[in-house]
């Protein structure tokens, strides 16, 4: 099962390559159970936010929240970011993604350099 990434949706929402375009369709394709933490909508949101305005972040949002089943920020994926940010020296946000998909024994899809330094998780890419 995976962990979906912001780098993933940056790339399948923004890249000009439509071979990225190809890819990203084909990695959502499938029935097995997809995830999204909390932190990855905000900083889609937050994106879409800044590069299209609220209506279309409004409306990627909600489809995240459809599509994917949403790993939310608690106490526990606190404290277990706090000690991966801490030994990787990342940014929280990755910290969290990072928590979330160590937590759950998911596969993050992601190329962010953050996240495949991390031995507790395992990363894929397209």
């Amino acid at each position: 099962m995976n962990l979906y990434d912001t780098r993933f949706f940056f790339e399948h929402f923004y890249s000009s390559d439509p071979s990225i375009l190809q890819r990203t369709k084909g990695k959502l394709g499938g029935s097995q159970r997809a995830y999204v933490s909390a932190v990855t909508i905000h900083e889609t949101y937050r994106l879409t936010l800044d590069k299209e305005g609220r209506e279309a972040a409004e409306l990627r949002a909600s489809l995240m929240e459809k599509d994917f089943d949403v790993i939310p920020v608690d106490a526990k994926a606190a404290k277990v970011s706090a000690e991966l940010r801490k030994e990787y020296g990342m940014p929280m946000g990755d910290s969290m993604i990072a928590a979330a998909a160590r937590m759950f024994d998911l596969r993050c899809i992601t190329d962010d350099p953050h996240l495949t330094a991390v031995k507790e998780i395992r990363t894929g890419w397209l």
